[in-house]
Parts: structure tokens; sequence; C-alpha cells
């Protein structure tokens, strides 16, 4: 850097909150929200190399990349007072937000089912709390936005509607339509990609097209049989001794 050059923050992650509230510094942590779901997905995606986090990152990364034009399109400013720089139309939180909670939700109420209890009422009880917790969480974000002042109501309502819309869609073309309608062009494309020679070297699957919750309690079944072998040959190699 020339010393004829200013310095530029990089404001991912500089949030300011009133030091003297507990319920700004709340939302200032809410508010990094996105930052660490990005992360996860990354994580998820290494682990799990299913396509249902491939599709769903991809989408989200899609739909964070329709919010930068969109805010270089209409090229509306942030609030009155607001202590960053950029444009605020649409915000990119409330968008982030409203795109990652409608494909999970979606995806639930679609393809993924959750361990019964043995209680009807009880069931549907927890995927309810689940709706709320993901709706609440989502909100949460958006609103810090307004409360932290970087954002108008009409930017996050917007970002949030963009959101829920690009979620929706994605999930459709890339979940729905495939997977309802398998001799589909779209469900034909899946299985050519799941059947490609990358896609098997990079161990790519489709689990909740074979297990209802993923493949998660059939990976800690194979776990726990060769868990409970390997206590009981430690068992024996004591006894022996």
């Amino acid at each position: 850097m020339t010393n004829n050059t200013a310095p530029a923050a990089l404001e991912l992650t500089h949030v300011l909150y009133d030091a003297n509230s507990h319920v700004s510094l709340a939302f200032a942590l809410v508010t990094l929200s996105p930052i660490l779901l990005m992360a996860s997905y990354a994580a998820l995606a290494v682990i799990t190399r299913d396509l249902l986090i491939l599709n769903m990152w991809a989408g989200q990364l899609a739909c964070e990349g329709f919010n930068w034009l969109l805010k270089r399109l209409i090229k509306q400013e942030r609030p009155i007072g607001s202590l960053i720089n950029g444009y605020g139309f649409p915000s990119s939180h409330s968008q982030f937000m409203g795109y990652f909670s409608t494909f999970l939700m979606m995806h639930l109420f679609f393809r993924h089912r959750f361990s019964s209890t043995g209680y009807t009422t009880l069931d549907r009880l927890w995927r309810g709390v689940v709706y709320l917790g993901l709706a609440a969480w989502a909100w949460s974000v958006c609103y810090s936005r307004l409360y932290l002042t970087y954002h108008t109501p009409n930017q996050i309502i917007w970002g949030a509607g963009v959101g829920v819309g690009f979620g929706a869609l994605v999930y459709i073309v890339a979940e729905l339509i495939p997977t309802r309608f398998p001799r589909s062009a779209i469900g034909r494309l899946r299985s050519v990609l799941l059947a490609h020679p990358l896609a098997t070297w990079l161990q790519i699957k489709d689990g909740w097209a074979i297990w209802p919750d993923g493949g998660r309690e059939a990976e800690w079944l194979a776990w726990r049989e060769k868990w409970d072998k390997e206590v009981a040959l430690r068992r024996s190699e004591v006894k022996q001794e």
C-alpha cells in the first residue's frame, strides 16, 4: 500500500454496537450468523459429501451474488446516521437468512423424517418447535440490522422477501422436482451428475434418497456395531491376561 492510498476497512465482521447495552451486544452477535453459516456450509460439504448440502450452498452463493447485483443496480443508500458504508437495498443479511430458513424448512417438510418418539402429538410439536426456531433465528438477524441502524425497514423486508423467494425457487428446482419426478429433465440430470466419475471420486451422495434422515442413524449404527466389537475384544484380552 502506497503512502497516497487511504486504507480500506473490511466490514465483513466489523459490527458496531452500544457497549452499555446487553441487548445491543446480543444483536451484534446474532447479526454474525451468515458468516458462521458459511463456515458451516463448507464443513458440512466436506464431511457429508451430500448433494443436498452442495445444492443448498451453491444456491446460497448465487443468492449472495444476486444481492450484490441488486445493490449496484438500485444504489439505495443506508439510513441516515448508519456507521457503515455501501448500498443498503436489499439487506444482504436478511436475504441470506430468508434463503437459508426457507430452503431448510422446505427440506424438513418434504424430505427429512425426524425420529419418532412414539407419540404423534409430541412428534408434531417437536417439528413445530424446529420450524418456529428457524423462523425466530431468521427474524432476529433481520431485526438486528434494524436495531443496529444498518438498514431501513423497507430494505430489510425486501431483503427477506427476495431471500425467501430465491430459497423456495432453488429448492423446487434442485431438490423437489428431481426427487418427485425422477424422469423429468432435471431428474435425469441429477442422476447423471451422481453417476459421473468425478462425483464418484469425490464420493458425493444423495443420502435422503436412501434414508429418511439422510443416513445419520445408519452411520451411527455402523459405528456402534464396530465400537461394541472393539470393546468386547478389549475385554477378552484383559481376561486372558
